[in-house]
C-alpha cells in the first residue's frame, strides 16, 4: 500500500474511475454468464466453466474493493460549475488487492484451460501442479517489487519474476501444441490454440504495465497508466479468456453428443 501522488488531473482520476468500473462490470457479467452455461455442456467440462465462473467471481469482489479504495481516497468537486478539482482526502489506496487477487486467480486461470483440454489424468495432474505454482510463484515474486519506488529494486524482483512467467509463457505457447492438435474437432483444436494466444498475449502486457514507474514516467500520469493497464489486461486474461474456455467446452460437448447420437 504505498501512497499516492497529489496533483491528479480530473482526467487522470477519472480515466482510473471508468477502468475499474468496466473492470467490475466485465467480470461481473462474465461469472453470470459462465455460470448460467454449465447445464448446456456435459459433464466432462462442468468443472472447467465452474472454475472459469469463481475465477471471474474473485476477480469482481477485489475490483469492488479496489474501485471503493479508489472513490475513498479522492475528493471531487466543482466550485461554482467551473472545472472539477481532485483533491486526496488522506485515506489510503490499497491497491494490494490485485496481487491477491492474482494470487488465487491466476494458477486458476491456467488450471481451467488443462482441464478444458482433457488430457490423460496423469498429465493434467503434473501440468496443473507445475503451472499452478510457477504462475503463484511469479505473482508473490512480482509483489516487493510493485510496493518499491527504488528502481533498483524494482528491476530486481521484476527479473525474478520473469524467470517463472518465462516457463509458464514457453509451456502454453510450445509445451501444449501438440495437444493441441489431438482436439475433437478443428474447430475445437482452433478454440484451444486461441485460449493459449490469448493467455500469452494479455500476460505480456503485465510485465509491460510493471515497468511503466520504471522508465521515466512518475506521479499521477504513473498511476493512471498503471491501473488502466492492468484493468484492461485483467479483462482480456480472465473474461475474454473465459468465454474461449466455454466455446471450447460447448464444442466439444457438442462434438461428444453427436458421437453418442451416432448408430453403431
Amino acid at each position: 500500500m504505498a501512497p499516492l501522488p497529489d496533483g491528479f488531473s480530473y482526467a487522470e482520476w477519472n480515466a482510473t474511475y471508468n477502468a475499474l468500473s468496466f473492470g467490475i462490470a466485465a467480470m461481473g457479467s462474465a461469472t453470470i454468464f459462465f455460470w448460467l452455461q454449465l447445464p448446456n455442456v456435459t459433464k466432462n467440462y462442468r468443472t472447467a466453466l465452474t472454475i472459469t465462473g469463481i475465477v471471474t467471481l474473485i476477480a469482481t469482489y477485489h475490483y469492488i474493493r479496489i474501485f471503493n479504495s479508489w472513490s475513498e481516497a479522492f475528493t471531487v468537486a466543482s466550485k461554482d460549475g467551473g472545472d472539477y478539482t481532485v483533491q486526496l482526502t488522506g485515506a489510503p489506496f490499497n491497491d494490494g488487492y490485485r496481487y491477491v487477487d492474482w494470487l488465487l486467480t491466476v494458477p486458476l486461470l491456467l488450471i481451467e484451460l488443462i482441464l478444458v483440454m482433457k488430457l490423460p489424468q496423469q498429465e493434467t495432474v503434473s501440468l496443473s501442479w507445475k503451472l499452478g505454482l510457477a504462475s503463484a510463484l511469479m505473482v508473490a515474486l512480482g509483489y516487493p517489487g510493485e510496493i518499491q519506488e527504488d528502481l533498483a529494486v524494482r528491476w530486481f524482483w521484476w527479473c525474478l519474476s520473469m524467470i517463472p512467467f518465462c516457463y509458464v509463457v514457453f509451456t502454453l505457447a510450445v509445451g501444449l501444441a501438440e495437444a493441441t492438435s489431438k482436439q475433437p474437432s478443428p474447430a475445437a483444436a482452433s478454440l484451444a490454440s486461441a485460449a493459449r494466444y490469448l493467455t500469452v498475449l494479455s500476460w505480456c502486457t503485465y510485465p509491460f504495465v510493471y515497468m511503466v514507474k520504471s522508465v521515466g514516467l512518475a506521479g499521477p500520469a504513473a498511476t493512471m497508466y498503471e491501473q488502466v493497464g492492468y484493468s484492461l489486461a485483467d479483462v482480456l486474461a480472465k473474461a475474454v479468456f473465459g468465454v474461449l474456455i466455454w466455446a471450447i467446452a460447448a464444442e466439444k460437448s457438442a462434438v461428444e453428443e453427436s458421437g453418442k447420437l451416432l448408430p453403431n
